[in-house]
């Protein structure tokens, strides 16, 4: 099994954090970024469209929250169920970037804040 590490390369487009994901430590996902099978993901999509490493670089929202790629029934129903809280993981890494983000989520061995 892999090693968390504060890596911003696994910072999902969506604002989770892979680098502290059970499939991801296990090797059978390798991330948001370089996984090419997630073509179903509207968000992750959207930034590679646009150029963004997440949705904390788009400039058309202040508030995720009123995108509605990223806030539709299925993401606020698996926010609920696995108490993540992927909006609060955006305005984090709007606020202290993608590094300190990173870092802290790998030290709290988190893959997003809580609900």
């Amino acid at each position: 099994m892999r090693e968390i590490v504060a890596d911003q390369n696994l910072i999902a487009a969506c604002g989770l954090y892979c680098g502290a994901c059970s499939k991801y430590l296990r090797g059978r996902c390798p991330g948001c970024a370089a996984n090419e099978k997630a073509t179903w993901c509207g968000v992750r999509s959207c930034c590679l469209q646009r150029g963004y490493k997440s949705c904390a670089d788009c400039t058309e929202f202040s508030n995720v929250k009123d995108c509605k790629k990223f806030n539709n029934w299925i993401a606020r129903a698996f926010g609920l169920i696995f108490r993540s809280n992927r909006a609060a993981c955006i305005a984090l890494i709007r606020e202290q970037g993608y590094p300190v983000f990173a870092a802290d989520m790998a030290a709290q061995e988190r893959q997003s804040l809580p609900r």
